[in-house]
């Protein structure tokens, strides 16, 4: 991969990304919720961003791959000797945006040979444009983008991510109490990929959750990576977007961050 075609695939994505959230914004006044499942909403909205996202991306790279969350496509981790493939959210933060709460956004990754190397998440609401290519740092528009130096838990403010339906999933809350009496504070936005856009920006100083998807991650953990940020599954081995467990964090703080996940006796 030349620096030119990183650069095209950068640009490609902040495009795409615009396209999506122009979408979202158009949609906004008049979409038709629909249930995807019993906890997890959907909306013609959400189509339609993924649509207009893929069309543009197939127009540009018409042999790459593309990984979406919604209308069929494709779910499973790409093979190592695959073309370069979007790994996209149309729409992170679905119930924010049926609510009409301004946390929601568009999140978009390309991985190639195994790697995520661009990593694009576009909050319409703000409008705040979160870019990354690697080696090549993480950016708020003009702004490059530096992780948090928080180093102790009662300087921090966590985020973190809740699975659609609770049930099941009890150690989420039991995590949430346990942070919540160590930390500063605690914030649970519902949408992974601006908890880890503002992990990288050093507005959170860590996040964590149990229950991603490829899709919710894959652009921001490339921010995290290009704002000198570390990602590693929760038991702190390297990270795999197509695992469910996620730990994010400055140099400084995640270290502490895997000792509480390593040692708390409500670790198992």
């Amino acid at each position: 991969m030349s620096e030119q075609e990183l650069t095209d695939y950068l640009d490609a994505a902040c495009e795409a990304a615009r396209r999506g959230a122009l979408v979202l914004e158009e949609w906004r006044a008049k979409f038709q919720v629909r249930e995807k499942a019993r906890f997890d909403l959907v909306t013609d909205a959400d189509l339609g961003s993924q649509r207009a996202i893929r069309a543009y991306l197939q127009q540009r790279f018409p042999g790459h791959g593309f990984i979406g969350e919604e209308e069929g496509a494709g779910h499973g981790r790409p093979k190592p000797d695959a073309l370069p493939t979007w790994v996209v959210d149309p729409l992170d933060g679905t119930t924010n945006y049926v609510h009409d709460c301004p946390m929601y956004c568009v999140s978009i990754g390309l991985q190639v040979a195994g790697e995520m190397v661009v990593g694009v998440v576009l909050d319409p609401s703000r409008p705040e444009l979160f870019a990354a290519a690697k080696g090549r740092g993480a950016w708020l528009g003009q702004r490059r983008l530096e992780v948090s130096r928080a180093a102790s838990l009662g300087e921090a403010l966590l985020a973190t991510g809740f699975p659609p339906d609770l049930r099941g999933q009890e150690r989420t809350l039991e995590w949430w109490r346990y942070f919540s009496l160590r930390t500063r504070s605690l914030r649970r936005t519902g949408s992974t990929a601006l908890n880890l856009a503002y992990v990288a920006a050093g507005r959170f100083d860590g996040f964590w959750a149990f229950d991603n998807h490829a899709w919710d991650v894959a652009g921001g953990m490339v921010l995290v990576r290009e704002a000198g940020g570390l990602i590693t599954n929760v038991d702190g081995s390297p990270y795999d977007p197509y695992t469910p467990d996620a730990l994010a964090a400055g140099p400084a703080l995640h270290p502490v961050l895997l000792e509480a996940f390593r040692s708390a006796s409500l670790a198992s």
